[in-house]
């Protein structure tokens, strides 16, 4: 079975043929704004909501699209007093849809079905810097607890959806005493997911405002590699292989 890959923009059907036991299947996709739902606010903009849509051998499957619901978080609107706001555009989201989907349709092109179609976008779809978040974040709020400093702990955990986390660890690291900066860190590789070393290298990437790390971009070896050669150099202390089975362990966070 080989693939023939075209690219196009949204809500062009982009065309893929399967040549299968001298058989030629065709597998079209597409990013389209469902407005059959209700429009919701796009970081100030009111738009229906972005699904993708697979057709294989005259059956269909559509659903939302995973990097709609993650950038639309408020995190990914950055407002700076006296300068302005930014956040992610449409077209942005559309291009990392597309980056996952051919993504799959290459690693299954010997082995296509719509089940694992759906089944393999759930999994390399998610970005590990928003899963691994949610565990960092419930970390320091029971660390600034344990340390009597319970309100902001709960500042951090019940009003930080516009702040992401790594941003605050630096402004801590210029405000707090070194003593306990270095215990706060030190103590996350122990007592949460390992978010610090998957964001730092992460952005050392990424611009403004695509900074993920999706799953099917750390699945390769090269960026493994990558990864293990920034933990080397900025995290000295710590076994590199473990924090990349830590770090290979990511489902394990969903449940956290």
């Amino acid at each position: 079975m080989c693939l023939l890959i075209n690219k196009a923009h949204q809500l062009q059907p982009k065309g893929i043929k399967i040549n299968y036991l001298k058989k030629v299947y065709k597998i079209t996709y597409k990013t389209y704004l469902n407005e059959r739902l209700k429009k919701v606010d796009f970081h100030g903009q009111l738009t229906h909501p972005l699904y993708v849509q697979v057709t294989f051998e005259r059956k269909t499957i559509f659903f939302k699209s995973y990097y709609f619901e993650l950038f639309s978080k408020p995190r990914y609107f950055l407002i700076v007093p006296g300068a302005g706001s930014k956040g992610p555009s449409l077209e942005q989201v559309i291009e990392k849809e597309t980056e996952v989907v051919n993504f799959i349709l290459d690693k299954f092109k010997d082995d296509f079905s719509l089940e694992k179609f759906k089944t393999a976008y759930a999994y390399y779809s998610k970005d590990l810097c928003d899963i691994t978040e949610k565990g960092f974040i419930d970390y320091l709020y029971t660390y600034f607890w344990d340390k009597g400093s319970p309100h902001i702990g709960d500042l951090i955990k019940w009003g930080g959806s516009h702040v992401i986390a790594y941003d605050l660890i630096k402004d801590f690291k210029r405000t707090f005493n070194k003593a306990l900066y270095d215990e706060l860190v030190e103590n996350s590789f122990y007592y949460a997911p390992p978010y610090l070393p998957i964001y730092g290298y992460m952005q050392q990437t990424k611009r403004w405002p695509m900074l993920i790390l999706p799953v099917h971009e750390w699945s390769r070896p090269e960026t493994q590699a990558a990864f293990r050669e920034y933990v080397g150099v900025y995290y000295k202390g710590m076994g590199t292989e473990e924090l990349v089975t830590k770090v290979n362990r990511w489902p394990d966070y969903l449940k956290m």
